[in-house]
């Protein structure tokens, strides 16, 4: 992580306007504050880009836009208000020439923005988190030069249940994917049943259903728990559920 911090440091000094993409579903989980500190200790402009707008309604966006300024929503999955940004971007440019930092939490979808920004396959992307290694220079036109970095968490920050939603942690490399799902699942039980159509009161019951429904069973036919967790957490991160 201090080696990315490294490249977050170098994107800070030389872009005059920088981007932080946040998840749509988790605003606030995926607000990196230390690094926002740092863009106001450098005095660059900061502009929020809300990806995967897609995954959330109308009522939640306008919410978000109440408390996030200066804002622009898009979704780099369906190709859905890049041209909206590249105008906000020579807006705040006045028209003439500008270095644009994208930064921010792990599978935000920083890469993926950059591809439909400048619509080609300059950075690579991937469903996993930890896929951008180091600093890239992408020139999306005349006007525009991206700065990519690695996704970046807080220094001090170590939750793992928090992570795991969010994506900044693969749902292949979560130890306790039990305990993750079934915290994830207390906050989004109604979303959860609806996408797999199942019953259940409890955490616990509804994780069993989900195991039970795609047969992820042990030998001798008990629901395999972590199995299912890891299938719950990987179609969260992947966007499968709405």
């Amino acid at each position: 992580m201090p080696s990315f911090w490294k490249h977050v440091n170098r994107v800070l000094k030389e872009a005059e306007l920088i981007i932080e993409v946040l998840d749509a579903r988790m605003i606030k989980d995926t607000r990196n504050f230390e690094l926002e500190e740092k863009v106001e200790k450098f005095k660059k402009i900061l502009l929020f880009v809300v990806n995967k707008s897609d995954l959330v309604d109308n009522r939640a966006i306008e919410n978000i836009k109440k408390g996030l300024k200066p804002c622009v929503f898009i979704s780099s999955r369906e190709k859905l208000g890049t041209t909206i940004l590249k105008k906000k971007i020579l807006e705040i440019s006045h028209g003439k020439e500008i270095t644009v930092g994208v930064v921010g939490y792990p599978n935000v979808g920083k890469s993926s923005l950059i591809n439909a920004l400048s619509g080609r396959g300059a950075a690579k992307t991937s469903s996993e988190s930890g896929f951008t290694k180091g600093f890239q220079k992408i020139r999306v036109d005349n006007k525009i030069l991206i700065l990519d970095t690695p996704g970046v968490l807080p220094r001090k920050e170590k939750d793992e249940d928090k992570h795991g939603k969010t994506g900044s942690l693969s749902y292949g490399k979560i130890k306790d994917a039990e305990t993750v799902a079934l915290r994830f699942i207390t906050e989004f039980s109604d979303k959860i049943k609806e996408h797999y159509s199942i019953e259940g009161e409890t955490e616990e019951e509804i994780l069993s259903a989900i195991a039970l429904k795609f047969n992820k069973l042990k030998p001798g036919g008990e629901p395999n728990m972590d199995v299912a967790a890891r299938m719950l957490l990987k179609d969260w991160q992947t966007g499968k559920i709405k």
